[in-house]
């Protein structure tokens, strides 16, 4: 008897041990907190926040929720920077351009204006690119522009070869 009841007090004491510890684990602040699928709040709650969404050739596209005056080149970092994979092929950093366009809505017009950014991923970033703050619900695209691989010109002979012998077949079959 006195073995189950030392044997139950450890458990109770182990129990309100890991409780205790779990507890703490959900105080602290993280600086990411993915609310639902494609949103995602990076300014801290209670923050002075703008909602931007990202676009395109991203890692990890959404909505974001960030602290007003966040830059482009930080967002970028939120969203796991451009992809490196495009249609199942490794991109070659060197040899990559970078185009990422910045919609903002003008409140006095009600239309949208756009300013687009084109460098070399190697390169300097524009200084614009670098020091624009990004505002309330705007826009953000990024296409990844990469020179053409082999396989893609392969996919582009083999559907136009594929387009002829089907018409060439079709020709010889209503010939008959």
């Amino acid at each position: 008897m006195k073995k189950s009841g030392a044997f139950l007090l450890l458990l109770i004491v182990f129990s309100i041990i890991l409780q205790t510890n779990s507890a703490k684990a959900q105080n602290v602040p993280q600086s990411m907190f993915r609310m639902a699928e494609g949103f995602v709040r990076i300014a801290e709650p209670g923050v002075f926040a703008d909602t931007v969404s990202v676009f395109g050739d991203v890692s990890s596209p959404g909505r974001y929720i960030l602290p007003r005056q966040t830059k482009i080149h930080e967002l970028l970092g939120y969203a796991r920077g451009p992809a490196n994979q495009r249609a199942g092929q490794e991109a070659i950093w060197n040899d990559v351009r970078l185009e990422i366009t910045v919609s903002k809505l003008n409140p006095s017009t009600g239309q949208r204006t756009q300013e687009t950014f084109k460098f070399k991923y190697d390169g300097e970033y524009p200084d614009e690119f670098t020091n624009m703050p990004l505002g309330n619900d705007y826009i953000v695209s990024v296409q990844v522009k990469r020179p053409p691989a082999f396989i893609d010109y392969i996919r582009v002979v083999s559907t136009v070869a594929a387009a002829t012998l089907t018409s060439i077949f079709l020709i010889d079959r209503l010939a008959e």
